[in-house]
């Protein structure tokens, strides 16, 4: 038999570790790894078929102009296995300092990812957050990729780590010790080190890979399975004017395509010009959006959720003033405010814009926004509480 010499034989070693890492981690269909026992006794996943969130199936109309919105990274390889574990951080209870809340209080499933409450509370029921919880559908399709309402997170991994240091929401701030104390508490855990040794090839927990793990499940939650949807894939063409968003929709009522109408038309051509900034197909807001005149002199620029399943509940707006969609026409129709971060577009003869919409067509629009509710997105398992409670 030949004898190998030292570097040899320990060439052959690494060669062999190598190969066993590259099935492990990539090579799921040759050699799928069994589920870690401490993350089986809690969760639901299953590892030997993770789900899929990184290649989603997308109507035709999801298309190139679709795609030049998204504001995800470049693709990893390993988004199923990061996008399940942020799965299990957004709805970890462990996660804040007393046990008591997790991403997913503030953003409950059924009702869009958003809260019923005008402010939420997080570690405590004696204080509230300071803004409304935004529904999260749809998130990835918005540049610059800014998020929160005021925008001051660049980009959804940034707006990951804030919830954790806050002293409301889930309590790491000031003196409950920071990151520093949250990564500490997960490394205690039996299951944490086996997640992330089993998303990111080794058990360490930091705060970017918090943040991106978390950032990969909610940019996975798209919207595109309402009954707008279901309509406008029967009459959508590419070549058609302006893409066939003002045909008629073979599936609504009159009432929902008069109010398809009015949201698909501009205010100078009769309709109330809403798409011009909750652009169809993902309902997203435009790029170049400025504010929308809540308060006289605003200076700040805002920045609002898709609009899908915005007819599941209330509060609307940043501060939740508005408790329902009706109220929301209302102030759009004639509650509109002047300033210098007002949205050009609300803007007509240099004042705020005036729609003096009748009570039909109100209501008209306000049921054409019921139509883009999503049942998937809100009952998706994928999305759901993986915990065994």
């Amino acid at each position: 038999m030949m004898r190998l010499g030292g570097m040899a034989r320990w060439a052959m070693i690494a060669a062999a570790a190598i190969l066993a890492l590259a099935l492990w981690r990539g090579g799921a269909d040759t050699m799928p790894p069994a589920t870690p026992k401490a993350v089986a006794d809690l969760t639901t996943i299953d590892f030997a078929n993770v789900a899929n969130y990184s290649r989603p199936a997308l109507p035709a109309y999801f298309d190139g102009t679709v795609a030049a919105l998204d504001n995800s990274p470049a693709p990893n390889a390993d988004n199923d296995r990061i996008a399940t574990l942020g799965r299990v951080l957004f709805y970890d209870l462990r996660l804040s300092t007393n046990d008591r809340a997790s991403c997913a209080s503030c953003h409950q499933q059924a009702l869009g990812f958003t809260d019923p409450m005008r402010f939420s509370n997080g570690i405590s029921t004696a204080a509230t957050t300071d803004f409304h919880a935004m529904r999260l559908g749809n998130l990835r399709y918005w540049q610059p990729g800014s998020t929160f309402w005021d925008r001051r997170a660049p980009n959804v991994e940034a707006q990951a780590s804030q919830p954790f240091h806050s002293l409301v929401e889930l309590g790491w701030g000031g003196a409950a010790g920071g990151f520093d104390d949250l990564i500490r508490k997960m490394g205690a855990t039996t299951y944490y080190p086996e997640l992330f040794a089993w998303a990111f090839g080794s058990p360490e927990i930091t705060e970017p890979r918090i943040q991106q793990a978390l950032a990969t499940f909610v940019r996975a939650m798209i919207s595109s399975t309402s009954r707008w949807d279901e309509g406008y894939a029967r009459v959508f063409s590419p070549a058609a004017p302006n893409r066939a968003l003002d045909a008629d929709l073979p599936n609504f009522s009159p009432q929902e395509n008069r109010g398809r109408h009015l949201f698909m038309t501009g205010a100078g051509q009769g309709g109330a010009g809403c798409a011009s900034c909750h652009m169809p197909p993902t309902f997203a807001l435009a790029a170049d959006a400025g504010s929308n005149g809540l308060d006289p002199g605003e200076t700040r620029l805002f920045k609002a959720p898709s609009l899908r399943s915005a007819g599941l509940t209330g509060p609307y707006m940043h501060d939740g003033r508005f408790a329902t969609l009706s109220e929301v026409i209302d102030f759009y129709d004639r509650g509109i405010q002047d300033g210098p971060a007002l949205d050009k577009r609300l803007r007509e003869n240099g004042k705020p814009r005036r729609l003096n919409l009748n009570a039909a067509d109100k209501a008209a629009l306000a049921a054409f926004l019921t139509t883009l509710n999503d049942p998937a997105l809100t009952t998706d398992p994928r999305f759901s509480d993986p915990f065994r409670r």
